[in-house]
């Protein structure tokens, strides 16, 4: 929704700033420059990216306009299933954790997190770091290093959509400037109708020129700095969840492997640390944080 605001702002500052001076709105729709600079733009796409990337890229400007930040309640969330799954390994052993992880639809433990169970990416990336300390495949100190090479993967490829919308704000420009020339180009080709009709083409021509500078540092660019932030929230949530994870395979207890992922966390998200805690012994309680 705050995207949609801005993009709003954007629109009305501009025509408002252009009527003030004197200028008429309809002036600048022409419907052939738009044709120009967004067909360029679309086929720059086709061309530039794999068909999943472009699934990708939708889908994070889709995260975009839903407002796809990172909530302190997903965090509380994550902290609160981690505990618990802490402390049940701690007691009983690594090998109780076996039954939640083999089969988180049915584990008593994740069925109290509806909303976590239904992000799949998520889920699976707490399985997938559990399992190989349930199975004793790898070291305690090596399961941190393992979840880097992951964690790196994944933001490597999510990645690629601030890179090609990146491309796309860089390009605009210049196709604005190619939808000018071929204007320019039928001005000339006019230049015998008279002056009122080559002046017209002339502003049909510069309109060109103004709406690829404008897509591009008004809309593409930002869109893509929404993204990026979006996504260093979305990795804040796994590596947070690493940290935790990492710590205590390593042996530290349940609630000092939380805090260490807790401390990493930017202040926008980050629960004070007695509030936390309380929150956490109340999730394995079964009751309500104590005042």
């Amino acid at each position: 929704m705050i995207v949609a605001i801005g993009f709003i702002v954007v629109i009305v500052s501009t025509l408002g700033g252009f009527m003030m001076a004197g200028g008429n709105p309809i002036l600048l729709a022409h419907a052939s420059e738009f044709v120009v600079i967004l067909g360029v733009a679309i086929g720059m796409l086709i061309i530039a990216a794999p068909a999943n990337i472009m699934k990708n890229m939708a889908s994070d400007l889709s995260h975009c306009f839903k407002g796809g930040g990172l909530k302190k309640e997903e965090i509380l969330e994550m902290f609160k299933i981690l505990y618990e799954l802490f402390v049940l390994g701690r007691r009983n052993g690594l090998i109780a954790l076996d039954e939640h992880v083999s089969s988180p639809q049915t584990s008593s433990i994740f069925q109290k997190y509806p909303e976590f169970l239904k992000e799949k990416e998520r889920l699976e990336f707490l399985v997938s770091a559990l399992r190989p300390a349930i199975d004793g495949k790898v070291k305690p100190d090596q399961l941190k290093n393992l979840l880097e090479v992951e964690l790196n993967a994944k933001e490597d490829e999510a990645g690629q959509s601030v890179m090609l919308l990146g491309l796309v704000a860089d390009s605009l420009p210049g196709i604005g400037i190619v939808a000018a020339v071929l204007g320019i180009i039928n001005t000339m080709a006019a230049i015998s109708e008279g002056p009122e009709k080559v002046g017209e083409k002339v502003a049909a021509a510069l309109t060109g020129t103004f709406l690829g500078v404008l897509l591009a540092y008004g809309f593409v660019n930002p869109l893509g700095k929404r993204i990026a932030f979006n996504h260093q929230g979305h990795f804040m949530y796994f590596r947070s969840m690493m940290e935790a994870i990492g710590g205590f395979a390593a042996g530290l207890s349940p609630v000092m492997a939380i805090e260490i992922a807790r401390r990493g966390l930017d202040r926008s998200v980050q629960p004070p640390g007695e509030e936390l805690e309380s929150i956490l012994k109340a999730a394995v309680s079964g009751g309500k944080p104590s005042a």
